[in-house]
């Protein structure tokens, strides 16, 4: 298979990168937005600083209505398609952030939303998808089966089907958060983020590079999920077989063409971090910090840990983002 970097993917160019998204597109997203999900904290904590040898700015996206970043996206997609005249019922496949997002948006914006679903995925976030108004279609197997629902419900029925991180609105979304984190009144050394299908790594990461040049854009994924990860190494997409990690808002199996393409141009490097680094991290967050957060919103600080020579002394910050963990689950990891 050809390497995407000469495949020609992307129609815009930011700063000399070739992107699907633009910096334009993401600073249009930031005003159509509801203000419940923007200018969420950012901040340095200097008890997880001195435990991690570096100067660490914490993004925190889990102070809103769904407790995770993905509103941001969600609300971008459903505002061009409402400008627009689209349909106006929706379908994705979620593990949960991405359902409850788009459950809570569409309610507020008029929509009917359909959820599909792994059987297997984490109870309270399929219980807060319903809750939320969505309706949930559980299917065997896991978020790859779920996308196979969502994609014959959206031709059955004529829904429109939002795919996250495909679709670029989810994206440039995300990326509404690095618009944020460039208002700080310093520049850092890195940032850390979370990598699953890939919306925030290229969101932010765009937007950042496009007002931070210097910053480094670091992606983030466990070893037991690392897909789009060892695809990045590759310069192609690669079969990294089933997740077996905890982290189950970036457990996804296969790589998306069009964002790897988009990864390659944006992010500097990709790491990859055990389980027991992202259990240490949640220990970390809620020790120094006082906040609970989701196996998935530890992976940056789950990488300062088992990188502490890379990072020392410099200014890193990292995104939180998400809590949706089940109470137990937290007690058990954490410890209590």
């Amino acid at each position: 298979m050809e390497p995407l970097r000469k495949l020609g993917f992307g129609d815009s160019t930011q700063g000399g990168l070739m992107t699907r998204l633009s910096l334009s597109r993401i600073e249009e997203s930031y005003r159509i937005i509801d203000q419940v999900f923007l200018n969420t904290p950012q901040y340095s904590c200097p008890h997880l600083s001195n435990a991690l040898g570096c100067r660490v700015i914490l993004k925190v996206e889990t102070l809103n209505p769904i407790r995770c970043f993905k509103g941001r996206g969600t609300e971008t997609v459903l505002a061009r398609l409402g400008a627009n005249d689209g349909p106006k019922s929706v379908v994705c496949a979620s593990a949960g952030n991405l359902g409850q997002a788009l459950a809570y948006c569409g309610k507020k914006r008029g929509f009917e939303v359909t959820v599909a679903a792994s059987a297997a995925a984490n109870p309270l976030k399929i219980q807060r998808m319903k809750a939320l108004g969505a309706t949930v279609i559980l299917v065997e197997g896991q978020i790859e089966e779920a996308l196979e629902a969502a994609i014959a419900h959206s031709r059955e029925t004529g829904a429109f089907l939002v795919e996250d991180s495909k679709n670029i609105d989810t994206c440039e979304g995300a990326g509404t958060i690095g618009l944020e984190l460039a208002k700080l009144p310093f520049i850092f050394d890195s940032i850390l983020i979370s990598l699953g299908a890939g919306a925030m790594a290229t969101g932010i990461g765009l937007a950042l590079k496009s007002y931070s040049p210097r910053t480094k854009v670091l992606s983030v994924q466990p070893q037991n999920a690392p897909a789009l990860t060892r695809s990045y190494f590759a310069g192609e997409v690669v079969d990294s077989g089933p997740p077996r990690t905890i982290a189950d808002g970036v457990a996804g199996r296969y790589t998306i063409p069009e964002v790897l393409a988009d990864m390659l141009e944006i992010v500097d490097d990709a790491l990859l971090v055990e389980e027991k680094s992202i259990v240490e991290a949640m220990r970390l967050l809620y020790k120094c910090c006082g906040l609970v957060v989701e196996p998935a919103a530890a992976l940056g600080v789950a990488s300062i840990l088992e990188n502490p020579n890379r990072f020392r002394g410099q200014t890193v910050a990292t995104v939180l983002c998400g809590s949706n963990v089940a109470p137990e689950d937290f007690a058990k990891w954490a410890g209590f």
